[in-house]
């Protein structure tokens, strides 16, 4: 098994300093670049493990904390098991900041992001993937649409409101992603109902996308995060082979 090394690190971008989690194989070798957007609960021990088993297969991961504007991490301190459900006041806490995550400062902060891995010297020149998580899901999509010509690959799981009425809906961008996708919706998920699913695969198909999108049966939104009540670890381990597939015919 790789040896990995996990870094804080501190990125500049055009509204402030994001603070971030870097991991990278140990030997210091230049790797391709893996851009990891979290979910709702924020960058937290569970997160950095996530990154720490994607750059144990051989990539420097970048998992930025995406709330930065409102503080470092933990924006919002979680509970070691997050049970939402018997805890509302985690989602009253965590509401307003993902509401002010807006597609444009979101764009902008991709922008940041993958400067700051082109500078990097554990990063190999090229493109890059992308994958988020929740709410991260989205994220995803807007930086592979806001920068098709650095994004190769990008992948969202159990992501919310994909497919909206909303004019800044994320689906809207497909005409302008390159990069290959792949998304493992939950099959139990109130936030991405059937009638969004067939709106974001038929918006995909219009605009040529090379992608992938499947339901993921029984999972419920969030199956990827461990320190959850809603993780499956059978779907999780599905989403991790799915991942790392991608990553290997994008790199």
């Amino acid at each position: 098994m790789t040896s990995v090394q996990g870094t804080a690190v501190d990125i500049p971008t055009e509204d402030g300093v994001a603070d971030a989690y870097l991991a990278h194989p140990g030997d210091g070798t230049p790797r391709p670049a893996v851009l990891l957007y979290q979910d709702a609960f924020g960058l937290r021990p569970h997160l950095r493990a996530m990154a720490d088993r994607l750059a144990e297969a051989g990539y420097t991961v970048l998992a930025p904390n995406v709330f930065y504007r409102h503080g470092r991490a933990p924006v919002v301190q979680m509970p070691e098991f997050i049970d939402a459900s018997a805890r509302p006041e985690i989602f009253q806490a965590v509401g307003p900041l993902i509401a002010s995550l807006t597609p444009e400062p979101a764009e902008r902060d991709a922008g940041a992001y993958l400067r700051w891995l082109a500078e990097n010297p554990l990063v190999v020149d090229g493109p890059v993937a992308v994958t988020g998580y929740c709410m991260g899901a989205r994220l995803a999509l807007f930086t592979a649409g806001a920068h098709p010509e650095r994004v190769a690959a990008a992948a969202g799981f159990h992501g919310g409101r994909l497919a909206t009425d909303a004019p800044d809906s994320p689906h809207l961008v497909a005409g302008r992603v390159t990069a290959e996708l792949y998304f493992g919706h939950a099959d139990d998920d109130p936030s991405l109902p059937p009638e969004q699913i067939e709106r974001f695969e038929e918006a995909l198909t219009a605009a040529g996308v090379r992608h992938t999108c499947e339901v993921y049966s029984g999972a419920r939104h969030g199956y990827t995060q461990a320190d959850t009540a809603e993780y499956d670890e059978a779907a999780s381990e599905r989403h991790w082979a799915a991942l790392l597939d991608l990553l290997k015919r994008t790199f």
